[in-house]
């Protein structure tokens, strides 16, 4: 029996029109959930995403490449395989794809977020029969706090060293998380710096039509003497922030889901940690989970065996991914009708 997708070494593929969703390695044909490396592979021929992935995916993956672009919920038909694409509320340009074929939906999540970073399109619940959810933060241990709790715990960091004449470098993801740093941080009265390869997806973004608060580009030649009591925004890579070292006085704030648990840990590489993550908590999976109205869920990206093993507690039909192979005809052959409720 074959089904709609399927899981193989080049990714999660739709026999029917012949496209991969996210592929590892390079095919024909790729839809793209949004622009991070690990979802967005060079060499493939062709590939789709929502517009707003474009000024990315051109970046990293060639000004050149075939990249055909889409609205949300603007639907298009391959070989008589009906897609779209929904906001997933990751980052930007970060799309859900539904697909549809013979009454039969599935939803490909990627990863989402259901907080609001007032940059990215909101997450929006797609109803479907089959869901495929992500789990990187799938265990009950993960729950966030609401977003602006954490912009205030920042800007009283940030507000503090000032005062005191310390540099505040803020690191987390270069797309995404300093998008949504920049956007919800209030306008300070003292300058605001970035690395270069920050400023530069900003002004691709920028240039897109994307409205982004302005910086001031991270120099080397700056003399450590103007930085101090700035804000830096960074990534976290030692290699790129060498420059650290001529900074007499400065603090490290790390942005991440994961640093309740790296402070755990000892010899932590950052003065502050601050829990803002791009991707669900737990109480967040359970709730997209819930209003997709799905009852057969694959989990992929992180706890994939706990999450699904709650679902199954909670009375879903749900197993990780990579055992789609050796599941997925029995699941589809019990899959209910779509709620359309």
């Amino acid at each position: 029996m074959s089904y709609l997708l399927e899981y193989t070494r080049k990714g999660i593929y739709c026999p029917q029109a012949d496209i991969y969703i996210d592929p590892s390695r390079r095919v024909e044909n790729a839809i793209i959930t949004h622009a991070h490396g690990d979802h967005a592979r060079p060499g493939s021929k062709h590939y789709l995403a929502h517009k707003h992935s474009e000024p990315v995916l051109r970046l990293r993956l060639g000004e050149q490449i075939s990249l055909r672009t889409v609205e949300y919920g603007e639907s298009f038909t391959i070989n008589g395989v009906r897609f779209s694409l929904h906001p997933a509320g990751h980052i930007i340009g970060s799309a859900q794809i539904r697909v549809e074929h013979k009454g039969e939906v599935w939803v490909v999540s990627g990863d989402y977020k259901l907080q609001n970073d007032n940059f990215s399109a909101p997450f929006e619940p797609v109803k479907c029969n089959v869901f495929i959810t992500e789990t990187t933060f799938g265990l009950s241990k993960f729950k966030w706090k609401p977003q602006q709790t954490v912009i205030d715990e920042i800007t009283n960091w940030v507000s503090k060293n000032h005062s005191e004449g310390i540099t505040s470098v803020l690191m987390g993801y270069a797309l995404g998380k300093m998008q949504r740093l920049l956007v919800n941080l209030p306008k300070f009265d003292f300058p605001v710096y970035a690395h270069p390869s920050i400023v530069k997806l900003h002004e691709r973004l920028s240039e897109a039509g994307l409205l982004l608060p302005s910086v001031i580009p991270l120099k080397q030649t700056l003399p450590a003497e103007i930085l101090k009591g700035a804000l830096v925004l960074s990534q976290p890579s030692a290699t790129e922030n060498l420059w650290l070292r001529k900074l007499p006085n400065y603090q490290v704030g790390f942005c991440s889901g994961w640093v309740g648990a790296l402070e755990k840990k000892k010899h932590t590489a950052y003065h502050k940690g601050f829990e803002l993550s791009d991707h669900s908590d737990w109480d967040e999976l359970n709730t997209a989970v819930r209003e997709t109205g799905a009852q057969c869920i694959y989990t992929t990206h992180g706890y994939t065996s706990e999450f699904s093993k709650w679902l199954r507690v909670c009375g879903l039909q749900s197993k990780e991914l990579e055992n789609m192979s050796n599941t997925s005809e029995q699941m589809v052959m019990n899959m209910p009708e779509l709620n359309n409720e």
